[in-house]
């Protein structure tokens, strides 16, 4: 509808991926190293795995790796994964054009048929790739069976290179004690982040370039604009300057500027408008009408005047807390957690200066492994640079944060990409150390916190005796959950043990299909 109006031979921001399109920033050139890395090896490692949020690429990348796939390889791609593990390897199958007759649901049969085609393929020097998209979704089951897949191995190789593709979740997926197995196969990782402003802009004229724009019909700052109502997500991008275009032509406007855009980040948004400010939609829906019959310049003129009226959109609330927050606001906030505990102790202990009272561990880690955790910890943030926050929950892809007494609530994608891993987690503790050779009701309540957990769990006497037994069970308890093997239990140990969730705050958790 507007490619003539802007001198375009076809629509710039289709989100149909077409590889004449495809602008690779840094960090989606060097994802697709990753992938290229991951194909080139064929069945020699073991997993790659590429996340990244809804609309960052991902799948665009996947068709390049395909355009390139080097010669004598074969690739089967599994585009739904949300299948039993009999389903899976059936698609795996077929997708390699084994032939599946006969073998019905039999995971036995399928496996046997799938072992026989790899080492025959190696046999001839081919190698064999498996990429799963969408990721995120499989099941527990289905993640095992895949697993199961990387035994397939002669003396000297894999048979089988597997490359995963997923949202984030994925590694909140991965990161579960349950899959620890496929987590540490796992020999390449790359996070896709969006693209930053600069790279946004680039972004948008590249397009517009290769679908014959004479010039770019975006003022810079409606640039500016886009990237902070898209974030710098290509697939946000190519919707709200598709919409932005649209509702220039409607009205005549030859330089889209930053109103026109917001207007059009919010209809995407699908966000409700009055009759004074949602011309946007109405444009949109009446756009051919209004230029052949009003040659929409009378129209034109009256919506420019009601859009320079418009203020450009506040930042989301938890964007500025974040400017407000200290390392000082964030002790505070733990100290309220726990009744009983004060700043100063909490500040003092994190700090390294022993307290009798609080124990402190700075620990580095995933989303994943502050949920195995299970209480409140204090994120440090590299942007604003050097920033700590209390975080009191992780729902729905959404965390929680506290400042101040009040929780607000931020996109956990957002927050992953200002978080290098690093967290504070405090809880009252006297700081003793039990050992072998100790007797009595602590070491006796010890041993019924060890037959509560999940794995390694105790299944020895109930007793109030720290006797060698016991001993090498609390040795084999930290060599799982990658403490110091001591085999003597002091503050660490009792964390894991959850010895401080017993009536202390506990972390809110909540996954819908996760």
């Amino acid at each position: 509808m507007y490619e003539n109006y802007y001198g375009l031979d076809e629509r710039p921001f289709s989100i149909t991926p077409n590889p004449r399109f495809v602008y690779l920033s840094q960090r989606h050139q060097d994802a697709l190293a990753h992938l290229l890395f991951g194909v080139g090896r064929g069945g020699s490692g073991g997993f790659v795995q590429l996340t990244g949020e809804v609309g960052t690429g991902k799948t665009t990348l996947c068709r390049l790796v395909l355009e390139q796939v080097p010669d004598k390889t074969r690739v089967a791609l599994i585009l739904n994964p949300m299948l039993s593990p009999p389903e899976l390897l059936r698609a795996i199958c077929v997708e390699l054009e084994i032939k599946v007759d006969g073998a019905g649901q039999s995971l036995q049969k399928l496996q046997d048929r799938l072992n026989r085609y790899l080492l025959e393929q190696h046999a001839e020097g081919e190698r064999v790739v498996l990429i799963i998209d969408e990721a995120q979704n499989m099941s527990r089951e289905c993640l095992e069976q895949v697993r199961l897949l990387t035994n397939l191995e002669t003396a000297t190789d894999k048979l089988l290179q597997i490359i995963l593709l997923g949202q984030p979740e994925l590694r909140l997926l991965l990161a579960r004690p349950e899959l620890r197995q496929l987590a540490q196969r796992i020999t390449a990782r790359y996070h896709l982040d969006p693209l930053n402003e600069s790279e946004t802009e680039q972004y948008v004229r590249h397009r517009l370039a290769v679908a014959g724009a004479p010039r770019c019909p975006f003022t810079s700052n409606a640039l500016k604009a886009l990237y902070r109502s898209s974030d710098g997500v290509p697939r946000l991008i190519n919707i709200i300057a598709d919409r932005a275009l649209m509702a220039g032509y409607a009205h005549e406007i030859e330089k889209i500027d930053r109103h026109t855009v917001y207007a059009a980040a919010r209809e995407v948004a699908g966000d409700d408008w009055d009759e004074g400010t949602g011309w946007l939609r109405s444009a949109l829906a009446a756009s051919v009408v209004v230029a052949v019959l009003l040659g929409g310049g009378l129209l034109g003129w009256m919506m420019i005047q009601t859009e320079e009226a418009d203020p450009a959109p506040s930042l989301p609330a938890w964007v500025s807390m974040l400017e407000d927050a200290s390392q000082r606001s964030a002790f505070t906030e733990m100290a309220s957690a726990w009744p009983g505990l004060f700043t100063a102790e909490i500040s003092a202990a994190c700090q390294g200066e022993p307290r009798e009272r609080v124990a402190c561990l700075s620990k580095r880690g995933s989303w994943g492994y502050i949920e195995q955790l299970g209480l409140p910890v204090i994120l440090r943030l590299s942007e604003p640079e050097d920033t700590y926050v209390f975080l009191s929950g992780i729902e729905n892809n959404h965390l929680i944060l506290r400042h101040q007494g009040q929780d607000y609530r931020a996109p956990l994608h957002h927050l992953d990409r200002r978080w290098l891993g690093e967290f504070l987690v405090a809880w009252p503790d006297d700081g003793s150390i039990l050992r072998r050779g100790d007797s009595g009701e602590e070491v006796k309540r010890m041993k019924m916190l060890a037959e509560a957990v999940s794995e390694p769990r105790w299944t020895g006497e109930r007793d109030d005796r720290y006797d060698e037994a016991f001993q090498r069970w609390v040795t084999d308890f930290q060599r799982y959950h990658g403490i110091g093997a001591d085999g003597m239990i002091g503050p660490e140990t009792r964390l894991f043990l959850k010895v401080p969730h017993l009536g202390g705050p506990i972390l809110v958790t909540n996954h819908d299909g996760v």
